[in-house]
Parts: C-alpha cells; structure tokens; sequence
C-alpha cells in the first residue's frame, strides 16, 4: 500500500476519532441538569476530560506511546472506552454515570496523540500530507452533529401527519422536533453513537498498518525537558501568553458549556428557541468555518503578525457573546455568529501552537506544546466546567429562569481583559533565537 493510498484510512482515522468527542459533548451540559444532578456533581462529570488530559500530559500519553504498538492501544482504549461511553446512556444514577465517564476520558486521551503518531509514521512528506488528513478530524466532527437531526424527532407526529413522499416526509420530519423532558430524555443518543462509533474505530484501528511503539531517544529525558519548558516562563512574553491561553481556554469552555442550552431554551424563557433536533448542527457551523479559516491562517498571520492575529481570535469569542448577550432574540444573528468558531480557534489555539513551534528549542518542542495543552485541554476546561454549572444554576437563574445577559457578560468581560493584556504586555522578540535559542525569524 502507497502512502498515497494510506491517506483515505488515516483520514477516516481522524474522522472517527474525533466523531466520538463531537457527539457527545455539545449536549452534555443540558442533559446532566435534566438527570437531577447537583451543580458540584455535574462539575465532577464534566471535569474527567480535562482531568484525564492533566494526567495524560505528565503520564498516560508517554507510557501510551512508548509502551505500546499505537494501532493495538488505539483499538482497546476504543474497545473499553467504547463501552464504558456506551453505559452513559443506560445509567441515570450519579456514581455509575460519573464512573464510566472517566473511564472513557482516561483512555480516550491518548488517542488523541496516538491517531497523530499512527499517521505521522504513515506519511513521507507530514508538513504536506498532514494537514489533509487532521482534517478529517474536523470533518468528523462535524458529521458527529447531522444523526442528531433525525434522533431528536418526536416520530408518533410524523407517522401520525401520514406524508406523502420524500420531501414531504422530510419536511415533516424538521417541523416536528422533541422538545422539553422527551428532548432531555433522548440525549442519551449522544452517548450511544459516541460509543458505537468508538467500537467501529477499534475494529477499525486493526486494519491499519503496523506502527512501531516509539523509542526514546538516545540521552532523552521527557522530564527533563519539561523542566526546561517551564523555566521558559521567566520570559515575560511566554508568561504572558501561557497565562491568557489559560482564560483564553476558560472562555472557549464556556461556550461549550451554555451554548447548547441557550440555543435550546424558549424564547419566551429568554433563550433562542432552536429546535431540539438542529442544536448540534447549528454549532457544527462554528467547525465548517474551522476548516475554511485554517486555509487563510498563514496569509493572516505574515499580514498581522502574532499579537494581532492572537488578539483577533479572542475578539472574536468577546464578539460571539455579545450576541448572544444582547441579541437573543435573533436567531439568524445567533446561528450566523457561530461561524466566529473558526477565528476564534485557528486565529488562537492553532496560532499559539505555531508560536510555540517556532520559538521554543527543538529539544523542548513537545514539552512546550504540553506546557500550553495543560492550559488548553486541562486547568482552562477544569475551571470553566467547575464554574459554569454554578454560574448558570445558582448565580444567573432564578425562579427557573435564567439571565443568560448577565451570564454571557462574564466570558465577555474575561475575553475583553485577555484581548487587553496580549496587546499590552505580549511582545515576542522579532527573531526567535533572540533569547529562546530558537531557529530562525517568525512572524511578530
């Protein structure tokens, strides 16, 4: 097999890979609440991804990479964390659910590294090919929302309307979406087609070609050169920045956790009103923008540089939420802001791991990268999900009625701060060597 001819499996690859994560996490934070859970046990839910990525950074995603035969981990973390994603959707009870939710987290994690692993040993040019193939991951992400348009129907009224023909029948189909507990009550779905997904991908993984488990180099010490990654946060502008990814993450956190269900709640509630079964699809705009930003990332960042391109990113999550802020009752506005996503993502964190690769040592790259994921995947997604359900629940709602303006104006104000301190305290030398012993210039 060419390597050309490996690109549709490696893609497929990602696709599945990052299916699973996009199907079960845009609704999550609406469904805990309807299961009765209290805010603190809902945070304790929510908090095993990014728990499961502090441990992978410091554990798992070495001794994942270097312990094992990639293809061989991928397939059984699918195969356990498969199932135990699967039990999310048969189990109401707090400790079960909590439990098999962690379960999948810790071995889902990994993968994510080991899916870039499998497809970097499988490509002769990975700064050409690369690309192509993570966006299958993207791809799959945003496939994970349409199932949803069909599982969130309320068919006793469309057997009931008797249409006739297709267009008919689809058209009955869309004006008749679950709503209320019916619609909580399917949300279980979202964990049933992550797992069956995750099953699919580790029989999949069997197929794909053999990858060798990667060996240490000669003289290396991972922990080492993590030392050397953090001690770079005494330069002011690496503090800077690792510090504003950290609310930068909290404030993308947040989006996740009340997006779903300000779109889903009533108007007259002061929501937007979106019907059940169009919530995920909706905000899989926000990743159909991802890909079209990604392509226009490079030009944007040698016309305006670091800073400004981070800053752009950041607005553009200050932008989202006043929208939604001051503008709920405008659906189009609100379905139309999700296309923000894509700056907001590639104009920030896609950025700030270019940065990274460009000013930091060689010798230090992937403890750097971890350095900033700890921010990214970790502490920024640990704080928002601790916060968020307390926010929205007990803070921002009363009598069962939320105050989403007030809720939307604390990211709003968190985005508005981090735009403020990158454009006043973020200044990159203009030559990478310029005291990070880095390679040649950048972008600045």
């Amino acid at each position: 097999m060419t390597n050309k001819s490996l690109r549709g499996p490696l893609f497929l690859m990602m696709a599945l890979e990052f299916f699973i994560w996009g199907a079960w996490l845009p609704l999550i934070f609406g469904y805990l609440p309807s299961l009765g859970f209290s805010p603190e046990q809902q945070s304790l839910i929510l908090n095993a991804f990014p728990f499961a990525s502090i441990v992978g950074m410091f554990f798992s995603n070495q001794w994942a990479d270097r312990k094992f035969v990639p293809e061989k981990f991928l397939a059984f973390s699918h195969l356990i964390g498969g199932l135990a994603i699967l039990g999310c959707g048969f189990t109401k009870e707090f400790m079960p659910f909590f439990l098999l939710m962690l379960v999948h987290c810790l071995l889902y994690v990994p993968t994510i590294s080991i899916t870039n692993s499998i497809a970097f040993a499988n490509m002769k040019d990975p700064e050409k090919e690369f690309g192509i193939v993570r966006m299958g991951g993207t791809v799959g992400w945003i496939l994970a929302a349409w199932p949803f348009t069909f599982i969130f129907v309320n068919w006793d009224a469309v057997s009931a309307a008797h249409p006739v023909g297709f267009f008919n029948w689809l058209g009955t189909v869309f004006a008749n979406p679950l709503s209320g507990d019916a619609a909580k009550v399917a949300t279980k779905w979202t964990f049933i087609v992550a797992g069956l997904a995750s099953l699919a991908l580790a029989a999949f993984s069997l197929t794909l070609p053999r990858t060798e488990a990667k060996k240490a180099a000669a003289g290396e010490n991972d922990n080492l050169a993590l030392v050397k990654a953090v001690k770079l946060l005494k330069q002011p502008f690496v503090l800077v920045l690792w510090l504003v990814t950290l609310v930068d993450s909290f404030v993308h956190n947040c989006y996740f956790n009340w997006t779903g269900v300000f779109l889903g709640t009533p108007k007259e509630a002061g929501g937007v009103g979106i019907p059940s079964n169009w919530i995920n699809t909706v905000m899989s705009f926000g990743q159909i923008a991802e890909i079209l930003t990604m392509f226009v990332l490079g030009a944007t960042l040698k016309k305006l540089g670091w800073r400004v391109t981070m800053i752009v990113g950041i607005l553009g999550h200050a932008t989202r939420f006043a929208v939604y802020a001051f503008m709920p009752q405008s659906a189009l506005a609100i379905i139309f802001i999700q296309l923000l996503h894509g700056i907001c993502y590639a104009f920030f964190f896609a950025t700030v791991y270019i940065f990274v690769d460009a000013y930091f040592p060689k010798d230090i790259r992937s403890s750097a990268q971890g350095l900033f994921n700890l921010q990214i995947l970790g502490i920024g997604a640990l704080l928002a999900n601790s916060i968020c359900p307390w926010l929205m629940q007990s803070v921002y709602t009363v009598n069962k009625v939320t105050d989403f303006k007030g809720l939307f104006l604390v990211p709003l104000a968190a985005a508005s701060i981090a735009a403020v301190a990158l454009a006043l305290f973020f200044h990159p030398p203009k030559s990478t060597e310029a005291g990070m012993g880095g390679a040649a210039a950048a972008p600045h």
